[in-house]
């Protein structure tokens, strides 16, 4: 008795098919990249800025990047387990809506919260990259970003008496980081995707 693979061409196999996805929707990780530079640049433009106004650029951040990832992961184009990508879509949208509706929160709470997003956030990265080791070259790429969200999140958690002036500083060095990191693995997908 065999197996038919329904929705998968055939020959493909599932680090092919997340390759092809990806690299069909390269724009779309282009789109969370530049997001996240734009983010840090205004950190670093506006060192004196209230928390308040910070709380919103980094809602603002989440939300936009947690939307671009549940896209990205709907309009997949293959039939690939875009799961974590959704699910770190909506850990953005969750963590943007909540720092709107309660923009209140004191620091404490708020490192938290987006020390958890970044962990969050650099684990699935990083099973990405192993589920596409074989696929694609310089995968080092969606390690290196995974990696950076762990140990930025790790960080926030160790030290959060931290004022809000070194905060924006290493949040501004944290999105600039990993969305040139994001720019330069939507270039390397793009290499793979077909009309």
């Amino acid at each position: 008795m065999s197996t038919m693979q329904v929705g998968r061409p055939p020959g493909m196999g599932l680090g092919s098919v997340m390759v092809h996805a990806l690299a069909k929707n390269w724009w779309m990780l282009l789109l969370r990249g530049v997001a996240a530079i734009i983010f840090g640049v205004l950190a670093f433009a506006w060192p004196g800025m209230t928390l308040l106004t910070l709380i919103m650029f980094y809602g603002a951040f989440a939300l936009i990047d947690g939307v671009l990832a549940v896209v990205a992961a709907i309009t997949g184009g293959a039939p690939a387990p875009r799961w974590w990508l959704a699910i770190v879509g909506l850990l953005g949208i969750a963590t943007g809506l909540l720092v709107f509706m309660m923009p209140g929160l004191t620091a404490l709470v708020l490192l938290y919260f987006i020390a958890g997003w970044a962990i969050a956030t650099g684990v699935f990265q990083i099973v990405g990259a192993i589920r596409l080791r074989k696929e694609i070259d310089d995968e080092w790429y969606l390690i290196l970003g995974g990696v950076v969200s762990v140990l930025f999140g790790i960080g926030v958690i160790m030290a959060p008496g931290a004022g809000a002036l070194a905060l924006l500083w290493v949040i501004g060095i944290y999105a600039v980081v990993m969305g040139a990191i994001m720019v330069a693995l939507a270039f390397r997908l793009k290499k793979f995707a077909h009309p």
